[in-house]
C-alpha cells in the first residue's frame, strides 16, 4: 500500500508543469505555422507570469483568512481545467483572429495562459495538499514534478521535434521556403525534417497526461488504502493548531486529578526561535531559505532555460537535444537520491547553491560568446555543455527537495510560502531575462549550416 500511494504521489506531480514544460518543447513545431513566429516564447514568458494572480490569490487567502480555504476544491478545478484546455488546443491551437489590424494566434495564446494558471497555482496547493500525508511521500511528489519536466522532452525527441539537415541549396531548389532558410548560390541550407506525428497528437498526450494526474489525485483522496496513510481529513494551520493545543492543555491542568509532581517532571519546552512554523530555524536562517530558494528557482526555471539554445545549438542539434534530455532526467534522479539521503544541512545547501550557480555561469558565459563559443569545434566542447547542464539541473534540483522538505517539517503554511517563493524567483528570473534576449537581444544565433566560427 505503501508503494502505491509513493506511485500515486509521483503522478500526481507530474500534472503540476507537464502543460507548459510541453509547450515549450513544442514551440520548433508550432512557431513555423503561427503568425507570431519566434516571438512566441517571449510571448509565452509575459503570459507565464501574468498567471501568477492564481498563487496571488491563493497566498492572500492563507495570509488573511487562514484556514478558510481547502486546497482541494482548487485542485479540482485547475486539473479539470487543464485537462480542457490541452484538449482544445490540439485542435484550435492553429486558429487565427485579426486583433488590432495584425493577425494574431488567439485560441494559442489564451489558452496557454489557462494552462499557465493551471501550472503556476500548482505550486500553492499541491505542495500544501501533500501535508495530508506522510512525509516520505513529498519526496515522491518531486520526483514527479521532475519527470513533467522529462516526459514531454522525450516524447519530443521520439516525435523528432527539431531535426535539422543541411542540404545544398542548388540541389534541393523544390524545397519549400516554408522548411528552409535559403542563403547565396550554393551555400547550405537547414531543411528542417518532418515529424513523426503532429502537434495534434502531443497536445493530446499532454490532455491525457492531465487526466492521469486527476485520476492520481482522486485515489490519493478517496481510496481506503490510502486514506490510512492520512493523519487527519481536516487540519487546520500552525497558528490555530497552537491555539488548540494551548486550550487542551490548560483544560488538562484545571482537572483536579492531575498530579503536580508529574507536571513538574517533564522536560523543558524548548523556546521557539522565531514564529514561523514550528520556530525551528531563526529569522536570519528562514531569509536564508527563502532566498536561495528564490534564486534556485530563478535559475532553473527562468534564467537559464531562456539561453539553452544559445548555449548548445552552436555545437550541434545532437548536443543540444542531448543536454534538454538530460537535464530534464537530472531533475528526478535528484529527487530520487533526495529520498534515500534526505540531508537537511544549511551548510550543504549553500554549499551545493555555490556549485550549481557556477555551474550555470559557465553556461550563461557560453551562451553569451554564442554562435562562437569555447571549444566550438571540438566534441569536448560539445561533452562539457552537456555536462555542466547535467551537473547543473542536479544539484539546485537537490537543493530544492532539501527546502521543500525543510519547510515541510515546518507545516502547512510554510509549503504555501514555498510555493509562493517558487514563483516569485520565477518570475523575478523571467522578468530580468526578457528584455535582455528578445529586446535588447544580446545573445545571438548562428545558421546551424553556415555560421564559420575561427579556429
Amino acid at each position: 500500500m505503501a508503494l502505491l500511494t509513493h506511485v500515486l504521489a509521483c503522478l500526481f506531480g507530474i500534472g503540476s508543469w507537464v502543460a507548459i514544460n510541453g509547450m515549450w518543447v513544442e514551440l520548433p513545431l508550432v512557431v513555423p505555422e503561427i503568425p507570431e513566429g519566434w516571438y512566441l516564447p517571449s510571448y509565452l514568458t509575459v503570459i507565464i507570469q501574468l498567471a501568477n494572480i492564481g498563487p496571488l490569490f491563493i497566498t492572500l487567502m492563507h495570509r488573511f483568512k487562514p484556514g478558510a480555504l481547502d486546497e482541494r476544491p482548487v485542485i479540482y478545478t485547475i486539473v479539470v481545467m487543464g485537462v480542457v484546455a490541452t484538449f482544445l488546443l490540439a485542435f484550435l491551437w492553429k486558429h487565427t483572429l485579426v486583433v488590432g489590424g495584425a493577425v494574431h494566434s488567439v485560441a494559442l495564446l489564451s489558452l496557454s495562459f489557462l494552462l499557465s494558471v493551471v501550472d503556476c497555482t500548482s505550486s500553492v496547493t499541491f505542495l500544501p495538499f501533500m501535508m495530508r500525508l506522510p512525509p516520505q511521500y513529498l519526496t515522491s511528489y518531486f520526483v514527479g514534478e521532475g519527470l513533467s519536466g522529462l516526459i514531454p522532452a522525450l516524447v519530443a525527441l521520439i516525435q523528432g521535434v527539431g531535426m535539422v539537415q543541411c542540404k545544398n541549396a542548388t540541389a534541393n531548389a523544390n524545397v519549400s521556403m516554408e522548411n528552409s532558410t535559403w542563403g547565396s548560390g550554393g551555400e547550405l541550407v537547414a531543411h528542417y525534417e518532418q515529424a513523426n506525428f503532429s502537434a495534434q497528437v502531443f497536445f493530446l498526450f499532454l490532455s491525457v497526461m492531465m487526466i492521469v494526474c486527476l485520476g492520481a489525485f482522486l485515489m490519493l483522496n478517496h481510496l481506503p488504502a490510502v486514506a490510512k496513510e492520512r493523519k487527519c481529513e481536516r487540519y487546520l494551520d500552525d497558528a490555530t493548531h497552537r491555539e488548540k493545543a494551548g486550550v487542551g492543555l490548560s483544560l488538562q491542568n484545571s482537572v483536579p486529578e492531575q498530579k503536580p509532581m508529574l507536571d513538574s517532571s517533564e522536560s523543558p519546552v524548548k523556546e521557539p526561535r522565531s514564529s514561523f512554523g514550528k520556530g525551528t530555524f531563526s529569522r536570519a536562517q528562514l531569509v536564508f531559505i527563502f532566498v536561495v530558494l528564490a534564486w534556485v528557482n530563478a535559475l532553473t526555471n527562468a534564467v537559464l532555460p531562456s539561453v539553452q539554445s544559445y548555449s548548445c545549438l552552436p555545437y550541434g542539434n545532437q548536443a543540444y537535444h542531448l543536454a534538454t534530455t538530460m537535464a530534464a532526467v537530472a531533475n528526478p534522479v535528484a529527487c530520487f537520491i533526495a529520498m534515500f539521503v534526505p540531508n537537511r544541512s544549511l551548510v550543504l545547501m549553500a554549499v551545493l547553491t555555490v556549485t550549481g550557480t557556477g555551474f550555470g555561469a559557465y553556461i550563461m558565459a557560453m551562451a553569451a560568446l554564442s554562435p562562437c563559443p569555447l571549444l566550438v569545434h571540438h566534441d569536448m566542447g560539445a561533452a562539457l555543455v552537456v555536462i555542466t547542464w547535467v551537473v547543473f539541473v542536479l544539484t539546485l534540483s537537490y537543493v530544492k527537495v532539501i527546502i521543500g522538505v525543510i519547510l515541510r517539517d515546518e507545516g502547512h503554511s510554510a509549503l504555501i510560502w514555498c510555493g509562493a517563493v517558487v514563483q516569485l524567483g520565477s518570475m523575478l528570473g523571467a522578468m530580468s531575462m526578457f528584455p535582455l534576449v528578445s529586446i535588447h537581444e544580446l545573445f545571438k544565433s548562428g545558421d546551424p549550416c553556415n555560421t564559420k566560427c575561427p579556429k
